[in-house]
């Protein structure tokens, strides 16, 4: 029930480049600005007497990664900052808009507030379930986690200072949240210094779709001479693109058919939904963040911070390319709502010359949604006759269309608390405790109107099957890291560790009534308890796992002048294990990346060049690993090892007092380095010596061989991902105009780890995307207009079928659907705005 992206292929030179071993790939990297300072040097521009000397050189950015404010030049991290000039000049809104220019994310998009995020490469897939892993990418507001299971929250980018990835485990400092990464949005802070104010209005226009608009705004009010208050709010509209085609679908079972045509008119054979319409997947986006900071006095300050957003996603963002392009055919109303608020504390201080941060943050989040889930009948009644089964009251057999109600409930504390010493110091510590609880409430009615009570999950009318479960996530840390300067100024060692405790618990009824299903182990047949749970029939099941470990983390950095660093690092990342709800599979067990880093700051040309980059090898063991089973229920297991190539590298110039220049780059080789054979041992240990014949402990069937050979890619991230980004201002009496250009390439991706159910719902196509913009501006306000997918390209982002691959995306065997029924979700199409912005 969800979505994705596509494009153009790889060039050769890209391909060749991904083979180059990496210590080429480093000698060329650490050699380009050398032979840059020596013969590229810019000439000076001709000076009248009357002239002043422009200065051409880049700021400074200011990054807090290590949880101490530092310059990013000086942090031995890879790590991309898209700062707050940067995220306005690409008319940064959403996730989806400031992730295309972040070389080390991948990820996986079933629309708005549903996205999976993946970084470095270390990516299995999944199907997003409530009750599969937890993400191996922690995003965070400010100093607050603000990962749900189901995807982090996708918070509208406005006010705000910068976004800081850093790509490779984050486990000493960020936790089980950090396994491969983290991504930090940083807000701006109120200033008690001087009032401030802001707004910027826009309007833009869809190819093949409707009209969008957006308003924001700011106000910084200070108090007093130690207080001040800020006041941020949005309202969004973005424009539908995805037609819902008028059509009809026949149940070879039942004998009658569904349309969704607005003129249709229902018998006794034919049911009309009347959901066709085109522009179908609108979105609308509203909120605010009210912040206030008081100074105590010079040595201790709070920050208070309260931010609620709504969104409203209507349709679905997923075309079905057998209807047509940018088109569906659904017949049940989709729409979904996430409201979420998020109240936060931050106390900062000294005691001695140590300084004491405590950062506190509650999340609460809702969800509601509906989903069209036809496909999964229509599927199964035309290759299994499922739909003999459905019938009303009278024993009469009815339209088995299946459609979703569901509604998510989430809760999360957190609590942190850490000292740091002084950074000027020779010995240098950080280091605090970390406690955070995530209670997950789930509620999922897959419903079929007019279903008979017999077959209805009871005191749930029209219900097939219900999952009504609780789940609780609770993680406690200690955390360190201790740097000592082994030469002043020079070489600085840094050794890091996290000791961890974990509680993964999951708890409720999941299933179908007895009298559709009488025999099974789950549902109504498979209770453990006769009393009811949170209005379902009784309890299926309540487990939990509990774990403790530790992480370790050594750098060493070697600063060769105050420009330029090099640095080594050794990292872990791991994330928690679980429960699996199907009573024949073991829990899932923890995964652990570790992680070999060699990288590089560097700036040249007095301040106008930066050049950072990294190469690295990561080993991925017991990935964990989810997918549908039987009856569409997940199925997390722990896959086998794999290894990870990669070099990473980003590139800032300016050029000229007119022209910056930025780029980056991410090349990766993601593999299998096991055969994954689709099933462990009875503790959960996965099996990676399979021939045919081999038998499944489990199941106790033969299987064919493994289902993803050795040297498999992992899915999702390409093995090249790179940007460019040309900005040129010029002059206009006194106002000042700009002309800029931004490409994106994205290379093939693999939609599903295993072989065959990556051949039937195919890969991600590679592809570019051009983004223009010119606008001109004076001290107080500018205007700009965007051309956005300049070339209307339909950028594949993700690929699934409604059910399990070999079902809903077989080949061949409905003659409607020659290669199986497969969505795609696109990027936007090409889209034209204009934005106004004042500031006061």
């Amino acid at each position: 029930m969800r979505r994705a992206r596509r494009q153009q292929a790889h060039t050769r030179h890209h391909a060749k480049l991904t083979r180059m071993p990496l210590a080429v790939a480093i000698c060329l990297a650490m050699a380009a600005p050398a032979y840059a300072q020596d013969a590229a040097q810019p000439a000076a521009p001709a000076k009248t007497p009357a002239a002043k000397a422009k200065v051409v050189t880049l700021g400074t950015v200011t990054v807090t990664a290590q949880k101490r404010r530092e310059n990013l030049q000086k942090v031995p991290i890879s790590i991309q900052v898209l700062d707050t000039q940067k995220l306005e000049q690409l008319h940064i809104n959403s996730f989806n808009d400031y992730a295309q220019y972040l070389p080390s994310v991948s990820y996986q998009s079933y629309g708005p507030d549903f996205t999976e995020i993946y970084m470095r490469g270390v990516a299995s897939g999944g199907d997003g379930n409530h009750s599969g892993p937890q993400p191996s990418v922690g995003v965070y507001l400010d100093e607050e986690p603000v990962t749900t299971i189901q995807g982090p929250l996708d918070i509208h980018m406005y006010d705000i200072a910068r976004v800081e990835a850093l790509a490779g485990p984050q486990g000493t400092l960020y936790g089980a949240s950090a396994e491969s990464g983290a991504l930090r949005i940083i807000t701006n802070k109120p200033d008690p210094g001087a009032f401030a104010a802001s707004y910027s209005v826009g309007v833009d226009t869809v190819a093949s779709g409707g009209v969008g608009h957006v308003a924001e705004g700011m106000v910084n009010i200070p108090i007093n001479k130690g207080a001040a208050i800020r006041l941020v709010g949005w309202k969004e509209h973005d424009a539908g693109y995805i037609d819902n085609v008028a059509g009809s679908r026949t149940f070879p079972s039942w004998g009658g058919a569904v349309s969704n045509a607005p003129s249709c008119t229902p018998s006794s054979l034919l049911v009309c939904t009347h959901a066709a319409r085109n522009n179908y997947n609108t979105v609308d986006t509203e909120g605010g963040r009210a912040e206030l900071k008081v100074d105590l006095n010079d040595r201790w300050s709070v920050l208070a911070s309260l931010s609620a957003q709504k969104t409203i996603a209507n349709g679905n963002a997923a075309s079905d390319p057998s209807v047509g392009d940018l088109s569906i055919m659904h017949f049940y109303p989709e729409r979904t709502s996430d409201r979420w608020w998020q109240a936060a504390l931050t106390v900062q201080g000294k005691i001695g010359n140590f300084d004491l941060t405590y950062a506190y943050a509650h999340l609460g989040r809702h969800q509601d949604e509906q989903y069209d889930y036809s496909d999964y009948s229509f599927w199964y009644d035309t290759l299994y006759g499922y739909g003999t089964y459905i019938y009303d009251n009278s024993g009469a057999l009815i339209n088995p269309s299946q459609h979703i109600r569901a509604r998510d409930g989430y809760a999360m504390d957190s609590h942190e608390l850490r000292i740091a010493s002084p950074r000027s110091d020779r010995l240098r510590l950080v280091g605090g405790l970390f406690w955070q609880k995530q209670v997950h409430d789930i509620q999922q009615r897959y419903m079929i109107d007019g279903l008979a009570s017999s077959l209805s999950i009871p005191g749930w009318p029209d219900t097939l099957w219900l999952t009504e479960q609780t789940r609780v996530d609770k993680e406690e840390a200690v955390f360190g890291e201790l740097s000592y300067d082994l030469i002043p100024d020079t070489l600085t060692g840094t050794i890091g560790g996290r000791f961890f405790r974990s509680n993964n618990s999951l708890g409720g009824f999941f299933g179908f009534s007895n009298g559709f299903a009488p025999t099974s182990n789950y549902g109504v047949a498979g209770c453990i308890s006769p009393t009811p749970y949170n209005g379902a029939p009784c309890l299926d099941f309540n487990k939990d796992v509990r774990e403790t470990g530790s992480l370790g983390k050594v750098n060493l950095t070697w600063n060769l002048s105050p420009t330029q660093l090099l640095y080594i690092t050794r990292s872990e990342g791991y994330r928690p294990g679980g429960i699996n709800r199907r009573a024949t599979l073991p829990p899932y067990k923890s995964d652990y990346l570790t992680n070999l880093e060699a990288g590089w700051k560097t700036t040249w040309f007095n301040n106008r060049l930066s050049f950072n980059g990294a190469v690295f090898r990561q080993d991925w063991k017991n990935f964990q690993f989810s997918i549908l089973g039987a009856n569409g229920l997940t199925e997390i297991k722990n896959a086998n090892q794999a290894r990870i190539y990669g070099l990473e590298s980003e590139l800032n110039w300016a050029a000229t007092y007119n022209l910056q220049l930025s780029a980056g780059v991410a090349f990766y080789d993601a593999k299998l380095t096991a055969n994954y054979c689709g099933f462990t041992d009875p503790s959960g240990t996965p099996i990676t010596v399979c021939p045919a014949g081999t038998i499944n402990p489990l199941t106790g069937t033969a299987v064919t061989g493994p289902q993803a050979p050795s040297g498999t890619q992992l899915p999702v991230t390409p093995r090249f991902k790179g940007n460019l980004i040309a900005r040129y201002t010029f002059d206009v009496g006194a106002k000042e105009a700009f002309v800029q250009a931004a490409v994106v390439h994205v290379g093939t991706r693999t939609s599903d780890l295993r072989v065959l159910q990556n051949g039937l719902i195919g890969d991600l196509a590679a592809y570019n995307t051009v983004n223009l913009s010119a606008g001109i501006s004076n001290d107080s306000w500018s205007v700009d207009v965007y051309v956005n997918n300049v070339f209307d390209n339909r950028a594949q982002l993700f690929k699934y079928a409604e059910c399990a691959a070999t079902v809903c995306a077989a080949h061949n065997v409905v003659p409607a659907y020659p290669n199986g029924q497969v969505y795609t979700v696109t990027d936007q199409p090409l889209t034209v705005g204009i934005r106004f912005t004042q500031n006061f």
